[in-house]
């Protein structure tokens, strides 16, 4: 049986940020409705938390006009339910099950771990470092931590047999799945046996980093195409 371990989905709904067709030569190409360098005192009014995409572009994976293009796509999700430019929980949800209704332990953990200032909204510049992790240049690494502490739900530094349990149900009522409790115990206790290698009934990150290194496909929904 394989794992929800190796299967959870990508946390956002596809859209192709790729750098656009170059422009012709002579003549600058405005993007995204971004103002051009002619009309720079004319700025449009920027989402708070707003952060340059040169900026953004330097300290991720993602090229200045991916980034643009990311914040054409950040301004729909951040005015779906409250229109204040920042993304809430329930609009968070909504990108991810197209719903906003019913607590969902996958969809609170992965926000949590986007919102990096912990003020309970998601910035644009929150939201481009952390979905940079999952851009197919990214590195394995970071892909590796990320996917640790998703699991880790209490932040103790160790991944505990309930909180994996906890994580399973969830990823399985995500992918609207049913199975018997056994067979959950059967998935936590199979990944134990593989990943708790001194036995301490806890997975710590350097036994999960080697877990991944034998289990590969553990982060294969840890890179999106489409951020490309």
């Amino acid at each position: 049986m394989e794992s929800p371990l190796l299967c959870w989905s990508a946390p956002l709904p596809p859209c192709r940020v790729g750098s656009p067709a170059r422009p012709p030569a002579g003549r600058r190409r405005i993007d995204m409705g971004c103002a051009s360098s002619s009309s720079s005192s004319k700025r449009p009014k920027r989402a708070p938390g707003y952060e340059e995409p040169a900026v953004l572009a330097s300290q991720t994976s993602f090229t200045e006009n991916e980034v643009e293009a990311l914040y054409e796509l950040y301004k729909k999700l951040s005015v779906s339910i409250v229109k204040d430019g920042l993304i809430h929980k329930e609009e968070f949800q909504l990108a991810l099950f197209r719903t906003s209704k019913g607590a969902n332990l996958f969809a609170d953990r992965v926000f949590d771990l986007f919102d990096l200032k912990r003020n309970g909204v998601i910035e644009f510049g929150e939201f481009v470092r952390s979905l940079s992790i999952f851009h197919p240049k990214a590195s394995v690494s970071d892909k590796t931590k990320f996917a640790f502490r998703l699991y880790d739900l209490r932040g103790t530094g160790y991944i505990e047999k309930e909180e994996l349990r906890e994580m399973v149900v969830a990823l399985l009522d995500e992918s609207d799945l049913c199975l018997s409790d056994s067979a959950v115990e059967e998935i936590v206790d199979n990944t134990f046996r593989q990943a708790d290698s001194n036995g301490d009934g806890r997975i710590d990150p350097k036994e999960w980093e080697e877990f991944v290194k034998k289990n590969p496909t553990s982060l294969k929904n840890m890179s999106l195409p489409y951020l490309q």
